[in-house]
């Protein structure tokens, strides 16, 4: 399977295809569901994805062989006659190497098997590393956590800070002195298998999308920070953008008299809203909140969002910031376009990118999300 970005397909599959690539999808058709569902007998996965008995028993085989299933006896509870077996994914038969590369002060990593329970940490000091010497300690904490475990390994996935391309090159980090840097083809020389890099606002979307305590299909999620980065699904599918910046929403001005942005302009939704403009107390946190929630409600307004999820300190983003988004972008948009909408904070915290950039190995390797 190739290395690269994320490609720009759905995360999930969707239904039959009559494409080449026919069992590939059909064995993905297989592994989504007991992914998300549980352990189920072949007569179940048959009627789940609209496949054949024949074609099932012939996938479940097929991975069984593989390592990636196995058989898991009879249900608790069965009716009368020969029980059913069920076949479920085993966490264990391979692990994801993930990283995260978005604090400013180090370079985090983990070990997660296949349901993105951690098995493995570890983590380096960047010490004002950045270009070439930045790239050598990703490669170095790469190689680190692939030798923390010892199953096979299904790829590495990199949350990294900054904007990121189709095809997983780093364009532009400045926290990181990176410019058009192919992360990807450098850790795929070095380590010798499937790496998928993505921004790691997208990234953390990925992990929410897959990982959090809802299955929304259409989702944005901001992380605060010492800066505002934001991720989209929508559809299911992640959207990136036709120059791969999509999210970049710290970057709207909010307040044209405003103080400098890193970015060199004036009233960045960043000068307000990242991490150390709070802790100082320019602005009350409802006041941030309503300024967050009128740039959000456009996007609920063109995109019908589900859900708006907020990702930082969490005393800070939990209670009246939030509430203050929330009442915001219902007063700004049409009762059709708020209704069911929930704005919250995230339960997965710092791990929220590490999840999402297992999720780029399960999707592009298995084809589950």
């Amino acid at each position: 399977m190739s290395a690269g970005g994320i490609g720009r397909r759905p995360l999930r599959p969707i239904g039959k295809l009559l494409a080449e690539d026919t069992r590939r999808h059909h064995l993905s058709l297989i592994l989504q569901h007991v992914f998300a569902d549980g352990p189920a007998s072949r007569a179940d996965l048959a009627r789940a994805t609209g496949l054949t008995r024949v074609t099932v028993s012939d996938l479940v085989g097929s991975l069984i062989h593989d390592g990636l299933l196995g058989e898991l006896g009879a249900p608790a509870e069965t009716k009368v006659g020969k029980p059913p077996t069920l076949v479920g994914l085993l966490p264990d038969a391979a692990h994801i190497v993930a990283l995260d590369l978005s604090p400013e002060d180090r370079l985090a990593g983990a070990v997660l098997d296949l349901f993105g329970q951690v098995k493995a940490r570890a983590e380096v000091q960047r010490e004002g590393a950045c270009g070439e010497a930045a790239v050598r300690l990703v490669v170095r904490l790469a190689r680190q956590l692939r030798a923390a475990t010892d199953r096979p390994l299904l790829g590495i996935g990199v949350g990294s800070a900054g904007v990121v391309d189709g095809d997983g090159v780093v364009l532009n980090a400045a926290s990181l002195g990176w410019t058009n840097v192919d992360l990807t083809g450098i850790l795929r020389r070095e380590l010798h298998t499937s790496v998928y890099v993505a921004n790691d606002a997208n990234t953390a979307v990925l992990g929410e999308h897959t990982f959090g305590e809802r299955a929304a299909a259409d989702l944005m999620l901001l992380r605060i920070g010492t800066g505002v980065g934001a991720g989209l699904v929508v559809g299911g599918a992640l959207v990136e953008g036709h120059t791969s910046a999509a999210g970049e929403i710290g970057h709207v001005v909010v307040d044209p008299g405003g103080a400098r942005c890193a970015c060199g302009r004036v009233g960045c939704l960043e000068t307000v809203l990242a991490v150390p403009h709070l802790r100082r107390g320019d602005r009350s946190l409802a006041a941030v909140g309503a300024a967050l929630g009128e740039v959000l409600a456009p996007v609920v307004g063109a995109l019908n969002l589900s859900e708006i999820v907020l990702v930082g300190p969490l005393d800070l983003l939990d209670g009246e910031l939030c509430e203050a988004v929330d009442a915001t972008v219902r007063d700004r948009v049409m009762a059709a376009s708020s209704a069911g909408l929930v704005v919250r904070t995230s339960p997965l915290g710092d791990d929220v990118v590490l999840l999402g950039a297992a999720v780029l190995v399960l999707s592009n390797e298995l084809g589950v999300s």
